[in-house]
């Protein structure tokens, strides 16, 4: 049975003189930060308990005092290993082997590794012109003291830079001759990286999926690619996980910006590179198919993470060689002028898949550019084709349905009655038919309510986003909550019902622009709404209320109330007298009165006659003058301003809020379709893109484009001319498609997605 690491032990030759102890124990324990490596002298580890042989522990017993001044000069310590592993002059390590050798000491012993890095790794990480002569050294050393395994694996122990070994380094140094040294010497090529430096955090890091390939794709070195999955020593295996289950592929997405020179000149081109190649060397290992700890493929990863530019061009990639063409995502059907037809992979993008990429945008809330994702192709069409499928027609019969809902729900409030609630049934055609709409408005309202927390925990939007995609959803919860309250109210006999059912009653009116999603003009128009109110008018009504009640509380604190006359009708000289009778008017000592007085100058409806009674009637006006130059003056002219500017900065922002939120309402009413009928309305086609004997099948959604481009381009097309798509291809003998291409035939010897293709040529007369 092998045994752990942890289950082995080595006795290890320590000659090291009790200063030397004295200084390592001294040392602090704390793991190196970045830089990871310097020409200054580094701060070692304090050596590990181990079990070692004290060459000096006899010199106490003898009387013989250690000269702790000299030392033999063939004597290596880990500081003298380290600088002249460093300085790339082999002199420096002359006589190490027979030190080694002589003392029984490997160069993989614990006294000569500093938080796991080694003198091979510190030799890594002094390359000069990329080049260090003690690599060579050190390894043929270490091969021939016979820990070369465990020489060349070392790994880094501590938590800032743990697993990381001397491949990695080389790697990162892009020395390709190491790399290739390393691995004949027996170097692990999964070894994992999974220190802090490694892991997406605050401060310096670089999360590239810890492997070695990973690290050579996401650093951009397409020859240590290519070798490091096909080399005669151990080929790396595309498809090995590390601690996140991140493949290479998941970890090009990750480190992806979007920028064209690191997408369009760097990840998209290493992405294709390793899909090719694997499909050279492991022709049925599809790469992505193989899903993350979060149930990501690389698509799904791409889209969750908003990597727009690389989630593009996976979903249009397309392979012109035969023998890779089975790895496109897009294929050509036929080509007229700059008119061409394209069919498009849905595997992992319609709905009708779990966890499906539509679905991933379109209830990521917080995705960065999912709108721009959005309109790429097929998304963009497949949604489209959705909408005429059937979410237009139910979107329209929801309209129906809701408006009739409002008939009800205000013909049943209007018509309420009055007395003491619950009101008795009457026996007769009102009464039942009152009773048949509270039953009515009562049930749509309990669906509200139900609806909106089965979105809120499928969705799971932040509160952030939800005011924006889900700002419907929440007037629809909101309503049927105020329903419910006022409906509990009615049936405990509180009169307070009344309250919350007209505010019910009106916030189900605004609701009705819900369904201006339905047309783009009203969509667009309801979004700038939308905007505006999140935006603008709500900072302006948070500053606003700060004026409005800190100048009421001024102003009652200010004012004392004048003595009360008697309107008995006493003494009165004109009008009616009314004896025993007495005028209650609110007065500026009332808070709520005062703070409506205010809000009456803001929209300058003020009066200032009732402060005439008043003492302090100067500091009063002083206040009331800061108050309208404030909020009249200054926040509705500031308000129109920001709005006017809002209208134009939102305008073409506004079509893609109205399109994402079309998509949202298209995907849930595809939900609410019962299974056999979603089958039957899915969108796309069958199609077998490889050959009678070994075909590919696959589920494709067809898209016409436009491409002036693309004039005169040597494509591989599926069919010769436009026009019906379903008809029957032409066969060779030997029932293989023929396809022209100016005066040839292009005989397309097609063979499944697993397996490689090849094409031959063959003159034709006409």
């Amino acid at each position: 049975m092998k045994k752990s690491e942890k289950d082995t032990f080595s006795l290890e030759i320590d000659d090291r003189t009790e200063d030397e102890k004295c200084r390592h124990k001294a040392a602090k324990q704390k793991a190196p930060k970045a830089p990871m490596d310097t020409d200054y002298q580094e701060e070692m580890e304090d050596t590990k308990p181990q079990i070692r042989f004290d060459l000096n522990f006899d010199k106490g017993i003898r009387g013989v005092d250690q000269d702790n001044t000299k030392r033999d000069s063939r004597t290596f310590d880990i500081d003298r290993l380290f600088e002249a592993a460093a300085s790339g002059n082999v002199t420096r390590l002359e006589g190490l082997h027979q030190y080694l050798h002589l003392n029984m000491k490997k160069l993989s012993d614990s006294l000569y590794k500093s938080h796991g890095k080694t003198a091979l790794m510190k030799a890594l990480l002094h390359l000069q012109d990329g080049k260090n002569p003690n690599v060579e050294l050190l390894l043929d050393i270490s091969e021939r003291i016979g820990d070369i395994k465990e020489f060349v694996n070392a790994k880094y122990t501590d938590d800032y830079y743990k697993g990381q070994t001397a491949l990695h380094i080389a790697i990162e140094r892009r020395s390709l001759s190491y790399v290739k040294l390393l691995l004949s010497k027996g170097a692990d090529v999964h070894a994992k990286a999974s220190g802090k430096f490694f892991r997406p955090h605050k401060g310096p890091n670089f999360y590239f999926g810890e492997l070695p390939l990973s690290l050579a794709a996401c650093t951009n070195q397409p020859d240590m690619v290519e070798f490091l999955l096909d080399n005669e020593y151990q080929q790396a295996n595309p498809n090995e996980p590390d601690s996140h289950g991140n493949t290479v592929l998941h970890a090009l997405v990750v480190v992806a910006d979007n920028t064209k020179e690191n997408t369009d000149l760097f990840i998209a081109s290493m992405y294709d590179r390793i899909l090719t190649t694997t499909a050279r060397l492991k022709p049925k290992l599809n790469l992505e198919v193989t899903e993350n700890k979060n149930g990501l493929t690389p698509l799904k990863l791409a889209a969750k993470t908003g990597k727009s530019g690389l989630f593009a061009h996976i979903l249009k990639r397309e392979f012109q060689e035969c023998h890779t063409k089975h790895l496109s995502r897009k294929f050509t059907e036929w080509v007229y002028g700059p008119v061409q037809s394209s069919l498009y992979d849905l595997a992992s993008v319609d709905s009708a898949d779990s966890k499906s990429v539509l679905e991933i945008l379109v209830y990521g809330s917080d995705i960065p550019n999912r709108h721009e994702m959005l309109q790429t192709e097929p998304l963009h069409q497949l949604l489209e084709d959705k909408w005429k499928r059937f979410a237009g027609l139910m979107f329209g019969l929801n309209f129906l349905v809701y408006f009739g809902y409002l008939f009800i729900f205000t013909a049943v409030a209007y018509n309420k009655k009055d007395g003491k609630t619950p009101f008795p049934l009457e026996h007769n055609t009102s009464g039942y038919l009152y009773l048949c709409g509270q039953l009515l408005i009562t049930l749509a309202n309990f669906y509200f309510f139900v609806m909106g927390l089965l979105d809120l925990k499928r969705k799971r939007p932040k509160l952030q986003t939800l005011l924006i995609d889900g700002y419907y959803d929440i007037l629809f919860f909101v309503q049927a909550i105020l329903f419910l309250v006022a409906a509990g109210l009615y049936v405990l006999g509180r009169q307070e019902y009344l309250g919350f059912l007209v505010l019910c009653l009106a916030l189900s009116w605004v609701s009705l622009l819900y369904f201006a999603r339905g047309s783009k003009h009203m969509g667009i128009y309801s979004v700038m709404i939308q905007k505006m109110i999140l935006s603008d008018i709500l900072r302006f009504l948070f500053v606003y209320v700060v004026f409005l009640f800190g100048f009421s509380a001024a102003v009652v604190t200010l004012l004392i109330e004048p003595p009360v006359r008697n309107t008995t009708g006493k003494g009165r000289l004109f009008g009616p007298t009314y004896p025993e009778s007495e005028c209650i008017k609110p007065t500026f000592r009332n808070i709520s009165y005062t703070t409506l007085q205010l809000f009456k100058f803001t929209i300058g409806m003020g009066d200032m006659e009732f402060t005439e009674q008043y003492q302090y009637k100067e500091v009063f006006y002083v206040l009331l003058i800061f108050y309208i130059i404030l909020t009249y003056i200054l926040l509705l002219n500031m308000l129109i301003a920001l709005m006017n500017r809002t209208v134009e900065k939102i305008t073409m922002e506004s079509t893609s809020i109205w399109k994402l939120q079309r998509a949202i309402t298209i995907l849930d009413m595809e939900r609410k379709l019962p299974l056999f009928v979603r089958k039957r309305l899915r969108c796309g086609v069958d199609k077998n893109l490889g050959t009678p004997s070994e075909q590919d099948h696959r589920r494709c959604f067809r898209v016409e484009e436009v491409n002036w481009n693309k004039w005169n381009v040597c494509l591989g097309i599926i069919h010769e001319e436009p026009g019906n798509c379903n008809r029957r291809r032409r066969l060779t003998s030997d029932g293989q498609p023929i396809q022209s291409n100016g005066g040839r035939w292009r005989v397309t010897l097609a063979k499944s997605r697993r397996g490689p293709q090849s094409t031959e040529m063959c003159n034709f007369s006409p």
